[in-house]
């Protein structure tokens, strides 16, 4: 109990002490938020990136494209290849899809459309959502879209409004949401012969296959299996895991994405800077005041984590304020980055929070030590002759 109360005269003097330099404290703070709003948008950057492209044992999808070819204005497949992988031991099911993108390159609103079967959400397993709009409107509608709901929010899309991008104009059916995979919150499902003639494709021909096996212990047999397959074929094909296929085609967008970690670690070392010399400041302004608590019977030891505190006070509450931000930010924004049609999308996670939290109270350990050492380690005379 006695313990409890040295605990809590010591946080109250450190927020005391916080308050007494108001424009000092609240421009740390400011500073601390703005470290921490950077750390934790690339985390969630990175997150997010493991999440696409790191495989696990419930992945169950490959993707066969045409071999050789990444950006999908060069892979062409030939429709009927479905029937061909469907009797292929292992294979659940096989969608065909057309894709049709505005920029294949690396960009900030990448706009992706794709083609498929009117009948593939008709068995939906809870795999997309509608949140606006009916099945049913999508279904009568030939050029009807069901618009992810990151896509929706970015350009500001309803329920009835017309939608043009990359030469293709569609009517928005409904806005869903993908439990399965945020890639498919970016993108715009239309019927696949719509496409095929609106892009000038021709019918017949798509981008890639989607393949359901049974199980994932399946993976390897049955993408070797389907290249085996179409090898002597006029149009050989070259089949891998989604997220396999994910980080191999868009490689230019993940280098960008892991070079951000850099970021990552100037923030932490600029909040760190900018805490320690806060602190440091605010202890040489209060050399006098620290020896009249010596005076009082505080110990050396307790003016050092009286110090202490403070640094995890900004630190924490300057954090909070930064990373609570970045969330909001990122959560209403939508935000997305796409390469070779391929849509990532930065999701934050609860995982990010605690993470960026437990950072920047260590980080304010750390940069508190020095200044506590600094202002605990001189005597009471010392520290009146300085003053």
């Amino acid at each position: 109990m006695k313990l409890f109360f040295i605990l809590l005269n010591i946080a109250s003097l450190s927020c005391k002490q916080a308050l007494r330099n108001r424009t000092r404290s609240f421009l740390t703070l400011l500073g601390v938020a703005t470290g921490m709003f950077l750390f934790a948008s690339v985390e969630t950057m990175q997150g997010s990136l493991q999440t696409a492209t790191v495989s696990n044992a419930d992945d169950t999808t490959l993707v066969v494209y045409r071999e050789n070819r990444f950006c999908p204005a060069t892979s062409r497949l030939p429709e009927h290849y479905k029937n061909e992988i469907a009797k292929l031991p292992g294979v659940k099911s096989v969608i065909p899809i057309q894709i049709v993108v505005n920029n294949c390159g690396t960009s900030l609103d990448v706009v992706v459309f794709r083609g498929v079967p009117s009948d593939t959400f008709k068995d939906k397993n809870g795999e997309i959502k509608m949140l606006k709009g009916s099945w049913e409107t999508w279904q009568k509608r030939d050029d009807g879209a069901l618009i992810g709901k990151n896509l929706a929010k970015r350009r500001k899309l309803n329920v009835g409004d017309l939608f043009d991008a990359a030469g293709i104009t569609v009517s928005v059916s409904g806005v869903v949401e993908a439990e399965d995979s945020s890639q498919n919150d970016n993108v715009a499902f239309v019927h696949l012969p719509f496409l095929q003639q609106a892009s000038k494709i021709g019918l017949g021909v798509v981008t890639q296959f989607n393949v359901k096996v049974n199980d994932s212990s399946l993976i390897k047999s049955v993408s070797h299996a389907i290249d085996q397959r179409f090898k002597s074929d006029t149009e050989p094909t070259s089949t891998q895991p989604e997220k396999a296929f994910f980080a191999n085609t868009a490689t230019e967008l993940i280098e960008l994405i892991r070079f951000s970690r850099w970021i990552g670690l100037a923030c932490v070392c600029a909040v760190v800077g900018l805490i320690a010399n806060s602190i440091l400041l605010t202890v040489r302004g209060k050399i006098s005041e620290h020896a009249v608590l010596k005076t009082l019977g505080y110990s050396k030891v307790m003016i050092g984590w009286m110090i202490l505190a403070e640094g995890v006070l900004l630190s924490g509450l300057g954090g909070f304020l930064g990373i609570f931000a970045s969330y909001c930010f990122l959560h209403y924004q939508g935000v997305s980055i796409g390469n070779e049609g391929l849509v990532l999308a930065f999701v934050p996670s609860g995982e990010v929070v605690f993470r960026g939290i437990f950072a920047s109270l260590g980080m304010g350990v750390i940069a508190g030590l020095y200044p506590a050492w600094q202002g605990s380690k001189s005597s009471i005379q010392e520290s009146l002759k300085t003053s």
